[in-house]
């Protein structure tokens, strides 16, 4: 796996001050991406224990309220066991900050094909951006289209429930 960016103050991903991390890999290529510098596979730096090691020590600071995990795209199957993996280590270190994941995929193909991501995710935004969907005014989200999905909720009830935050 590879990754584009790391940033250690991201106040527009996700609720407070976050660490975020672009990787780096996407195959949907929507009209009018925010970040297509992101869609190879091949570009962007090595995702190595270096990597998640430097995000766990960006995070270490009573500021940081969370990570968020963005793309390219995160539940790529070339993406997803360093998600799992950087999720799993963050939460086991700060159990009381979230982890907040985009993704093309629905929540409910992933959760087919990959659903060991679920344990570490607190939210997921969901959904392929349809740039004809674009509302400026939406949180957290770029189309209408797209779900905020609490994920522990959304366990518990079994069916998709939607993060008020």
């Amino acid at each position: 796996m590879r990754y584009n960016k790391i940033r250690k103050m991201d106040v527009s991903n996700g609720p407070g001050i976050r660490v975020s991390i672009f990787l780096q890999g996407c195959e949907f290529h929507c009209k009018n991406c925010f970040n297509p510098e992101t869609w190879s596979f091949k570009s962007g730096k090595e995702f190595t224990n270096e990597t998640i090691n430097k995000i766990l020590e960006l995070s270490d600071k009573e500021t940081v309220s969370g990570l968020s995990i963005l793309g390219g795209e995160p539940m790529h199957p070339k993406n997803i066991e360093g998600t799992i993996e950087l999720a799993k280590k963050f939460k086991e270190k700060f159990p009381k900050k979230t982890v907040w994941v985009w993704s093309g995929f629905l929540y409910e193909d992933v959760l087919k094909r990959d659903p060991e991501v679920f344990n570490y995710i607190d939210v997921m935004v969901d959904g392929q951006y349809v740039d004809e969907l674009h509302d400026p005014t939406l949180r957290w989200k770029g189309s209408s289209n797209q779900r905020v999905i609490d994920i522990k909720k959304t366990k518990k009830s079994g069916k998709v429930v939607l993060n008020t935050d």
